[in-house]
């Protein structure tokens, strides 16, 4: 350790001033007494008790740390006075806590401004001093530390070495010890603390010139409570870290965050040394096993070859104190870490502890967190998403239980699920039968206590614990009920959907049938509506009715309102019938053989056929036409009709001329006085327009199909179309008797009438056409023969 000067490189220098810089890294006065506790702990000291106390030492306040290891030698001494010695291994299993050489030194230098170290071993006593008061009052540039070793002479006498004279000077000039006596006896207390024998071993630590506040008190309080020191709520709220302490206004603050007592029962995961605060004992807690509700979890992340058990259960001591106790190398290093739904505003998470031991995370200098590292933020990840599952199962199980109970679930933890005791003299815990209350068991327990024979004496081993690799995790049944809610739901969903398909199909088929009944109706009614069909005489076909019914439907509006003015005609005959004008009256199939030089016949369109003149129309008048149709069905056995239309007329030929034979008579027994019908077949079309009255002559306009075409009799006026005339001619001859002419207006008043599809102005029609001189004499001789 001396140093190496001769190569003449210069050799990096440590200045006094670092003491008080290092110790800066403990913020809670805590963690720095942990440092101390955490030298005492390790294997290679090996402590079995350890007490921490106050004490005056030349009215001068001081800490003292006293434990009753192995003790240290010169050398050991040196190092533990030295910065970045940790030469530390692991002992039977057991792992060392220390791993910078740095927890004495800032430790010692966060409590106070001055250290004297008091050390016995097997072999010598040895007195050492750290101290910022000594270097600033001697003026060194470098951090010296004074170590003296006490040798016991045959007469029990202690021998100082020549070398260490100086030290001794110092340590006495700059302690509180102004005399080697006094620190003998400070040596010789080490035994008395727990054993008469003077071969024990152990160190003790003092520590004076302690850090105050700023209105002059130190940062412990020690009157609240005699066998605690505590930090006043003034101090720990400025000196804690905020992000260790969320919302600290309205948290919970833990009783180890302000307690000493509090703070040393939790320090170890399994407490291997006995802790004595100002003289008495602290009650260690196996805080994975004073639990209620106990489930094992496992954390098996990706950058790990084997699985991290996680410890969760309800505190029974406190509800308000939970979250995640985080150890490494069996020391705590975070407590009550609030993850996942623990940091929400709401009673999720509420009163549950999970236990870890993160030996695989690196744990910061002052060991009271963790480096934030990717594997730290996977595994607090991790820890927040196991929480919450355990929360719902607990909380999934007790409501089955009991579905009625309206009390939160960490109310109703008061009791741990297991009990264990500390032997006060092997130091083993024993597991006790349930239903014994440990707080009624006495201060000192013993082996020898146990109600169980089996575990009744400290030679017997610890009761083993079931090996972590082969437990499995516990069963999260809420999330097999889930996952069958879901499905339930699924299920469900798809027969609503199902069923509302199915709703909506017999509502669509309601409303076809609705419909369908509507359109039947309306049909209905439009045949009501329309004029009676007139009675067929011999030779028509229930074709023939079949396609007038269709047509008299198209025209069923325009038929009203003739058939009610018709009506309105008294004392006029009213044409019922009128047979076709072929002279051949046998009803059977009728051939027409047509000329070889005969036209090609034209299709026909709306039942009609489009008749165009040869000849050029000098121009378009309007006038009542006869348009026959023929048909070449050879098995077509009924009369053709024909229709009469308004349109378009060519000029009259020169010589008009009609066929009278195609003129027939037929009679049929009816009430009525008169009844005639008025039909046309294509018997009296012709193809040649020299055959047609000049009268009838006409363009035929594109109509309906041939299929809606009907039997009956039809006119159709459009006088207001372009291209058709409104002169008619010229009226009847001057030789014609005026009586005649009258009749013959009368007839065609009552043709009109009869047809009221024509609508047309009678002063605007032509009556000097023969052919309705032949429909008078048919009247005439019907009259004639009634």
């Amino acid at each position: 350790m001396a140093t190496q000067t001769d190569r003449g490189v210069p050799l990096s220098t440590l200045s006094p001033k670092f003491l008080h810089t290092n110790s800066t890294s403990h913020t809670w006065p805590f963690s720095a007494i942990a440092e101390l506790i955490d030298n005492a702990y390790d294997p290679d000291v090996s402590a079995k008790q350890f007490w921490i106390d106050q004490t005056m030492v030349k009215e001068e306040l001081c800490l003292t740390f006293t434990d009753n290891g192995n003790g240290l030698d010169h050398q050991t001494m040196h190092k533990m006075l030295s910065f970045g010695y940790s030469d530390k291994i692991a002992i039977n299993g057991l792992e060392p806590i220390g791993i910078y050489g740095n927890g004495f030194k800032s430790g010692s230098m966060r409590l106070g401004k001055d250290a004297i170290v008091f050390s016995k071993s097997k072999s010598t006593s040895c007195v050492g001093m750290l101290s910022q008061t000594y270097l600033e009052k001697i003026d060194a540039n470098q951090i010296v530390v004074p170590i003296v070793c006490f040798e016991e002479t045959e007469s029990d006498k202690f021998h100082v070495r020549e070398e260490h004279e100086a030290s001794l000077q110092d340590i006495l000039q700059y302690s509180p010890f102004r005399s080697k006596e006094e620190l003998l006896a400070e040596i010789h207390a080490i035994s008395l603390c727990w054993s008469e024998e003077k071969t024990e071993t152990g160190t003790r630590i003092i520590i004076w010139n302690l850090r105050r506040t700023s209105t002059g008190t130190t940062e412990f309080d020690f009157e609240k409570d005699r066998y605690d020191i505590r930090i006043p709520s003034e101090v720990y709220e400025m000196m804690n870290n905020p992000s260790q302490l969320p919302d600290r206004t309205t948290s919970y603050i833990p009783e180890s965050v302000y307690s000493l007592r509090a703070y040393c029962s939790i320090l170890y995961l399994k407490p291997r040394m006995q802790v004595m605060v100002r003289g008495q004992k602290v009650k260690s807690q196996l805080i994975a096993k004073s639990l209620a509700c106990i489930r094992k979890d496992h954390y098996k992340p990706n950058f790990l070859n084997k699985r991290i058990p996680i410890t969760f259960g309800y505190n029974t001591k406190s509800k308000d104190q939970f979250g995640i106790m985080m150890y490494h190398k069996n020391r705590l290093i975070k407590a009550y870490e609030r993850v996942g739904c623990q940091l929400k505003a709401n009673n999720k998470g509420v009163g549950v502890i999970g236990v870890i031991e993160c030996n695989f995370l690196d744990p910061t200098h002052n060991k009271q967190s963790f480096i934030e590292t990717d594997k730290y933020r996977k595994t607090m990840t991790s820890l927040g998403t196991k929480l919450e599952e355990y929360w719902n199962e607990i909380r999934y199980r007790k409501t089955k239980e009991n579905p009625n109970s309206t009390i939160p679930v960490e109310d109703t933890m008061k009791r741990p699920d297991q009990n264990w005791v500390q032997c006060d003299d092997c130091l083993q815990w024993r597991k006790l039968p349930d239903g014994i209350d440990c707080s009624k068991l006495p201060d000192k327990w013993f082996c020898r206590m146990n109600p169980d024979p089996q575990f009744r004496s400290c030679q017997v081993e610890e009761e083993p614990e079931d090996s972590d690799d082969d437990q499995p995790s516990y069963r999260k049944t809420y999330k097999l009920q889930e996952r069958e809610d879901r499905m339930k739901a699924e299920k469900k969903k798809q027969l609503d959907l199902k069923l509302q398909e199915q709703q909506h199909l017999a509502a669509l088929a309601k409303q076809n049938e609705t419909l369908r009944r509507q359109q039947e109706n309306l049909t209905r009614q439009l045949h009501q509506t329309s004029p009676s069909t007139p009675t067929t005489l011999q030779g028509n076909s229930l074709q023939g009715v079949a396609a007038r019914d269709k047509f008299s439907t198209q025209r069923s509006s325009t038929n009203s309102q003739a058939a009610s003015s018709s009506s309105s005609i008294g004392g006029l005959p009213i044409i019922t019938s009128v047979c076709s004008l072929s002279l051949n009256s046998n009803s059977g199939k009728r051939t027409q053989p047509g000329p070889p030089h005969s036209t090609a016949k034209r299709p026909r369109v709306n039942g009609f056929q489009h008749r165009t003149s040869d000849t050029p129309s000098a121009g378009n008048v309007s006038s009542p036409s006869v348009l026959a149709h023929s048909s070449n069905d050879d098995d077509d056995d009924t009369d053709d009709d024909i229709f009469i239309l308004e349109t378009g007329s060519t000029p009259k030929p020169q010589k008009p001329a009609i066929d009278v034979r195609r003129v027939k008579k037929e009679k049929e027994e009816t009430e009525n006085p008169v009844s005639m019908l008025l039909e046309c077949s294509d018997d009296a079309a012709v193809d040649d327009p020299t055959e047609t009255c000049p009268a009838a002559s006409a363009t035929v306009e594109t109509g309906p199909p041939p299929a809606v075409a009907t039997t009956t009799t039809q006119t159709e006026a459009r006088p207001e179309e372009p291209g058709v005339s409104a002169d008619f001619g010229t009226h009847a001859s001057s030789d014609a008797s005026r009586s005649l002419l009258e009749l013959r207006q009368n007839v065609g008043r009552l043709l009109i009438s009869y047809l009221p599809a024509l609508d047309l102005d009678l002063q605007q029609v032509n009556f000097e056409c023969n052919v309705i001189d032949e429909i008078l004499d048919q009247v005439l001789s019907n009259m004639d023969s009634h």
